[in-house]
């Protein structure tokens, strides 16, 4: 008996294998054939956000209404239409929308200055952009090169909407500080003007199991903190010293850009939801992305601007990989969450 389940047990091992190994070559194949149509639509995407509200409200119109309603509906709208015939049609303006979900490296930036160069090609001083930004910061060269991406924008006379529905601290308000506005959400995470570094160092355990480091440098502070090595009293003061001083970088370029901000009273790394930002002047209005880009959808041709990047096959599996493992430990992080709660 035990002899037969270790045979069911091996089989059912051995099944597995091959489902999974027949799952990631048609997952590869799959992937090559979507790459092979991605290439022809590599680059810039618009998609028109006028179409999509009005799809959404033409649905709720033919679910609610019933048929004398819809006819009546359509007879109003062809006499407006009518009424206006002479009137010379008011030329309407564009908006384009871009997406900006920061990492700690800031690694989306390439696709953004894709997305701004495309539109600086075409956009005019009565256009507008907005950029929805979601980010927590990050390394300061990575966010201080998406904020001059931003720049370009006002520098061309451009009027730059940021909006922020989740978190622009850090390296992120470093951005968002470059618009003419910056709209919140009302519990939207906002601020932490300052800098942080923290280096761990194991010197005393390599020196407890008789483990020497020898570290060589040319030049009195190339480096100032070591992880293996001992660090001195001297090394700290001169790491504090250039934290502090890219903190008054950080604090020059917010004040630059946000003229009317008591910079001193914000910029000591705290962090304000949007309702208690607006009284500090960190932002300009309290609103969602939706609720703003909808009332633009009024005035303005609403444009998202998307730069479409080619991926290779086993990028593309890589990445699905990846949000699968990333569900799967989400999933389960819920669950736990929720049994905490329940006890």
């Amino acid at each position: 008996m035990n002899e037969y389940l270790q045979y069911l047990a091996q089989t059912a091992t051995w099944l597995i294998a091959i489902i999974i190994l027949v799952a990631v070559v048609v997952a590869i194949l799959a992937g090559a054939a979507a790459g092979n149509q991605d290439n022809k639509k590599e680059g810039i995407v618009l998609k028109k956000l006028n179409k999509k509200i009005e799809k959404y409200k033409k649905s709720f119109e033919n679910t609610i209404l019933d048929k004398k309603e819809l006819k009546q509906l359509e007879k109003n709208r062809k006499k407006e239409k009518k009424a206006n015939k002479n009137e010379l049609p008011e030329a309407k303006h564009n908006v384009f929308v871009l997406n900006f979900n920061g990492d700690i490296k800031a690694s989306q930036v390439e696709k953004l200055r894709e997305e701004i160069s495309a539109i600086l090609l075409y956009a005019k001083k009565e256009d507008q952009v907005v950029i929805k930004l979601e980010s927590p910061g990050g390394m300061v060269h990575g966010y201080g090169l998406a904020a001059s991406q931003l720049k370009r924008i006002t520098d061309k006379g451009i009027p730059l909407t940021v909006c922020v529905d989740k978190v622009a601290a850090s390296g992120g308000y470093m951005m968002a500080c470059i618009a003419d506005k910056i709209v919140s959400a009302p519990f939207a995470v906002i601020g932490s003007i300052g800098v942080v570094a923290q280096v761990p160092n194991i010197h005393k355990l390599l020196k407890k199991h008789d483990i020497d480091v020898e570290l060589h440098t040319a030049g009195k502070y190339k480096r100032t903190l070591t992880m293996i090595g001992e660090n001195t009293e001297e090394g700290r003061e001169k790491f504090r010293e250039d934290l502090n001083e890219t903190h008054e970088l950080f604090k020059e370029f917010v004040h630059q850009n946000r003229r009317r901000l008591n910079i001193d009273e914000v910029a000591n790394g705290d962090v304000w939801y949007g309702s208690q930002a607006i009284k500090h002047n960190l932002v300009d209005e309290i609103s969602t992305s939706d609720e703003y880009l909808n009332n633009c959808c009024e005035t303005h041709a609403v444009w998202e601007v998307t730069f479409k990047v080619k991926q290779s096959p086993m990028q593309k599996f890589g990445k699905s990989v990846e949000v699968g493992v990333e569900g799967a430990i989400n999933k389960q992080l819920q669950h736990h969450i929720a049994k905490l709660w329940m006890k």
